[in-house]
């Protein structure tokens, strides 16, 4: 595994800077190893539901964890306000950093993420798969 630091800065949208990023990589496969910080705007999508819940003001990042590739992320968010409510669930696009944003990134070389439709689940989840050059022909689950 190869370990990269990253910061990201005021108005950054979370989860676009990170796909964006994993698609400049050359691996093709990665985690989220620690995620904290503050956003401004958090976009929500709660479990079970469909639409996506906005947050707004002033937001502690607790904890971000999750899958990248080259064709997307699957991350879960734990943020709590000034009261410190927490609340939680799938990062969406249009969440902005409020100060900082301090991540920890594992890249995988020898794995190949990608997501796929699951007709059973109607979202698209991830495949895994051993990188084309690997070596590394250990069982995957």
């Amino acid at each position: 595994m190869r370990v990269v630091p990253l910061r990201l800065t005021s108005g950054d949208d979370l989860r676009l800077e990170l796909e964006a990023w994993m698609g400049r990589q050359q691996e093709l496969a990665g985690c989220l190893i620690s995620g904290i910080g503050s956003l401004s705007v958090a976009r929500l999508r709660l479990a079970g539901r469909q639409e996506i819940t906005t947050l707004t003001g002033d937001l502690e990042i607790l904890s971000l964890a999750g899958t990248l590739s080259p064709d997307g992320a699957h991350l879960h968010i734990a943020v709590a306000d000034n009261a410190g409510a927490v609340i939680g669930g799938h990062l969406c696009a249009g969440s902005l950093v409020r100060t900082t944003a301090e991540l920890v990134v594992g890249l995988l070389p020898q794995w190949r993420f990608s997501r796929e439709l699951d007709p059973g689940t109607g979202w698209a989840e991830l495949q895994i798969q051993p990188a084309p050059d690997s070596n590394d022909h250990r069982e995957r689950r």
